[in-house]
């Protein structure tokens, strides 16, 4: 299990908690950084003064310079065009970092490791208290990376994502904010069903295939149980995975009746619906059927894109991992199967969100971690501004925008008052070279820092 840490503080004193990295900040006596670097964690509860020499506050369309940032209880209390801050307040000295809010990360698989698409039978042989630690691990890889919060849509080992989620919410390990949907909606042999060729599951495999269904009413039942059981949200698998065997990429799955028999439910008790979506009919169907967003969209054509405008439905469209997959993939011997369906849809697919982006379709940040390591989301920015979005544009479709089509809008992805007091930072200016978000120096969540500058 992962040690959690309210601060890293190096000033006469040094401490080093958690594995974060020390750092050089300036606070109002040593009294107060002992009390914070001591102090058990308690999420969202941080207060501090942060001086930025650049802030993007997700929803300006220039950033702000020379600002301090005053974050009360966990909550962005005021953004200061000085740099005069409450003495009471341990001051976070960033006037060479350009801060951006938490960025959110719409498509994550925290349970799971890229290492696992080569065998797909390891699901069956990990033990619960297993996939805690690689969920541990992952969350804070992710954290550190500078996302803050999250959306795990899915996983294949029913409610190991609520487990991650109540873990961080109660402050035991750390990580992003994390919306669950605890299992796929599929159907049988579907994309999202565990299904492996000529394996021989064990007797108790039921978790396994918790989300399989056939026919509206079955589906209705089971986004029901989801709900029941602590989903968030849900998340419903219209057409073929890419990495499944058996399936042809966009072949339909899901009909309409049966999505929107699982967005009733879902609507009916708050909750949003995100569809796993490649081929065009899908997209179609599952737009008509009421969904809120639609991840992938490999193969998305004119009458999607009219359709997601006219329906205000929002694509998370992985446009990165398709070049770690073609690498990474085949270094460590992925199935060909999979290989092949990958170069089949990543062209088409950065084709489909350059012209969905042209027309004034939403597109919010999604990368489908773990089919690439968690930590490394952000190298998905440089793609998406290659393929049409300004670099503000694709900083604001994983802050601001992100958090509307999440439904925490009023909560994350902005530095303004009222919001949670998450914040990230970097060397140099990030609209000049997107890459920047690579290399995150400063975290902090809920006004807890969890990374700090390197000596």
């Amino acid at each position: 299990m992962i040690r959690t840490l309210a601060l890293c503080i190096s000033l006469s004193l040094t401490v080093a908690l958690g594995g974060c990295v020390q750092a050089d900040i300036h606070f109002s006596d040593t009294a107060t950084a002992v009390a914070l670097a001591t102090a058990p964690l308690k999420p969202d509860s941080g207060s501090l003064a942060i001086h930025c020499g650049s802030l993007i506050d997700g929803v300006t369309a220039q950033p702000l310079h020379d600002v301090t940032v005053i974050i009360r209880d966990g909550r962005v209390a005021s953004v200061q065009r000085t740099l005069q801050h409450s003495g009471s307040l341990p001051l976070l000295e960033l006037g060479d970092y350009t801060c951006l809010p938490g960025l959110i990360d719409m498509h994550t698989h925290l349970t799971d490791v890229p290492e696992d698409t080569a065998d797909l039978t390891v699901y069956f042989r990990r033990t619960r208290d297993e996939t805690a630690v690689i969920a541990a691990r992952n969350a804070e890889a992710t954290l550190l990376g500078g996302f803050t919060s999250t959306r795990n849509v899915g996983t294949y080992v029913a409610w190991t994502d609520r487990d991650l989620r109540d873990a961080i919410n109660s402050g035991k390990i750390a990580g992003p904010r994390v919306q669950i949907c605890g299992y796929y909606l599929t159907i049988a042999h579907g994309g999202g069903d565990l299904f492996v060729p000529d394996f021989k599951e064990p007797a108790d495999a039921a978790r396994f295939h918790a989300g399989v269904a056939h026919g509206p009413e079955e589906f209705r039942r089971k986004a029901k149980t989801a709900i029941d059981g602590g989903a968030d949200e849900l998340k419903v698998i219209a057409s073929g995975a890419v990495l499944a065997f058996g399936g042809v990429p966009g072949a339909p799955e899901m009909t309409q009746d049966e999505i929107a028999a699982v967005v009733e439910v879902a609507h009916a008790a708050g909750k949003k619906v995100a569809a796993h979506a490649h081929g065009a009919e899908s997209i179609k169907e599952a737009i008509l059927a009421g969904v809120d967003t639609v991840e992938h969209a490999s193969y998305v054509n004119d009458e999607d894109i009219k359709l997601a405008l006219a329906h205000h439905v929002a694509l998370s469209m992985d446009v990165y991992n398709g070049d770690y997959i073609e690498t990474e993939g085949r270094r460590m011997h992925w199935p060909e199967e999979f290989l092949r369906k990958n170069v089949e849809t990543t062209e088409v697919q950065r084709q489909g969100f350059t012209k969905a982006h042209a027309a004034g379709v939403a597109i919010v940040f999604g990368t489908d971690a773990a089919v690439y390591p968690h930590g490394l989301n952000a190298r998905q920015f440089p793609i998406m501004v290659a393929r049409g979005m300004t670099p503000m544009e694709a900083i604001q479709a994983a802050t601001s925008v992100a958090a509307r089509y999440m439904g925490w809008g009023d909560r994350i992805g902005q530095v303004t008052p009222g919001h949670f007091g998450d914040l990230i930072a970097v060397k140099g200016d990030p609209l000049k070279d997107i890459t920047r978000l690579q290399d995150v120096a400063v975290v902090v969540k809920g006004g807890l820092a969890f990374k700090l500058p390197a000596h």
